[in-house]
């Protein structure tokens, strides 16, 4: 944190230098400096070339394997210097958040609790799961938001809580948050941002050495981080939240949730934006895909979900697809708005979306709670033969599922979501 900017700095400063003592040459000097290169341009080409080799075995010692996905990816920090970074981090959230932290007896802490357990005990076959102890801290806050550190702090904050519609959308969100924090994505982008930072200190010095003024070379410096963020950064972010909703869901379907309200989540996300009127920005300006995207790319992983739902000794779903079930809801609330709006100014009125914050329960924290009351305890494991565990369905409180018959133990384990 220190260090970048000074690099800058130096950069800047290294490159305004240069540019102030070329003007200074008189033109035999610069003459003869251009003579001087020519002359040796093999020998500089060679030299940058061993300087290319050399910086490339430097990324390649430091190439990693990603946790269940198998993804080679490049890592520049250790894990344990990253996880006191992370400690350091959740100290300076838990200061930042000290007044705005619901107590541990608040139903709402006591969902993201028990799921956030419930998670974790199902996918402790993961090592970056077992080895983790995870902790809970929801936070007062109107923002749609949530995230996972990698030391296992979870933070939510309740305008995510007045987002979820069930128990299993809940599920879901803190699936793909938990999946951030046991593949590394922290660590890994900052690792991306690294050497990005160090090989646009090249660039940066050029930029100030060539361009005649420094108005000029401040602008083009601007012009340089922009790029930079819209070809590496938020593409390599964006990657990365894409990876993450895959291997959530996972973690969501060996909990045994309805991974078929996943896509339903965004659906809801993006109609919501619609009638609030957020401004919708193309996705390739932003650091996360668009409500559309992550849509289509959970409809698509839905039946590879399903499998691996199955295969871990879940109870079965009911009939009716959220899916179907919040499109035919959508097309009944379009229909209705169409049919008040053609009575006049005095019927029109805005619709509510389907299991959106508005048409919630205003005890809905207590009903999420009752979903989440046939969550097995801690002590019970995948290996175990005790009651599975069930998540209530979109309408009803989850009930009690008779144990498994002898040899039916979970055996579901890490899979790879293409």
């Amino acid at each position: 944190m220190v260090l970048k900017p000074l690099q800058k700095l130096a950069a800047m400063i290294l490159g305004r230098s240069l540019r102030k003592w070329w003007a200074a040459l008189p033109d035999n000097r610069r003459q003869l400096m251009r003579e001087w290169v020519r002359m040796r341009r093999w020998h500089l080409a060679v030299g940058a070339g061993v300087a290319m080799v050399i910086a490339a075995l430097l990324l390649l010692t430091h190439l990693d394997e990603s946790p269940v996905t198998g993804r080679t990816r490049l890592l520049v920090f250790s894990r344990e210097n990253y996880m006191e970074l992370a400690a350091l981090t959740s100290d300076a959230y838990m200061e930042e958040f000290a007044e705005l932290l619901l107590p541990v007896t608040d139903p709402r802490h006591k969902v993201v609790e028990r799921v956030v357990q419930h998670l974790a005990q199902r996918n402790k076959d993961i090592p970056q799961v077992s080895d983790v102890t995870w902790s809970v801290h929801v936070v007062q806050s109107p923002n749609v938001n949530a995230f996972v550190l990698p030391n296992g702090k979870v933070f939510m904050f309740t305008g995510m809580l007045d987002a979820v519609a069930d128990v299993h959308q809940l599920t879901i969100v803190l699936g793909h948050e938990m999946a951030h924090a046991v593949l590394g994505h922290s660590a890994e982008q900052a690792s991306l941002s690294h050497v990005v930072d160090l090989l646009s200190l090249i660039l940066l010095t050029a930029i100030w050495a060539l361009c005649p003024r420094d108005s000029l070379a401040l602008l083009g410096q601007w012009a340089q981080d922009k790029l930079t963020q819209l070809m590496f950064s938020r593409p390599y972010s964006r990657k990365l939240e894409a990876e993450a909703d895959k291997v959530g869901l996972q973690l969501a379907a060996k909990a045994c949730a309805d991974v078929r309200a996943g896509p339903v989540f965004w659906q809801q996300m993006e109609i919501k934006d619609q009638l609030t009127g957020e401004p919708a920005f193309p996705e390739w300006l932003s650091t996360h895909p668009s409500h559309r995207n992550r849509f289509t790319l959970l409809d698509s992983l839905i039946p590879e979900a399903l499998e691996l739902r199955e295969s871990c000794i879940c109870p079965a779903l009911p009939d009716s697809d959220p899916r179907v079930v919040f499109s035919k809801s959508v097309q009944v609330l379009l229909e209705t708005a169409r049919d008040q709006g053609r009575g006049g100014p005095e019927g029109t009125s805005k619709p509510h979306l389907p299991y959106s914050p508005a048409s919630l329960p205003s005890a809905m924290p207590a009903a999420l709670l009752a979903q989440t009351a046939s969550f097995p305890s801690s002590n019970v494991n995948q290996e175990s033969k005790g009651p599975v565990p069930v998540v209530a369905s979109e309408t009803t409180v989850a009930t009690a599922v008779p144990a498994p018959a002898e040899g039916d133990a979970p055996r579901c384990g890490v899979q790879i979501i293409s």
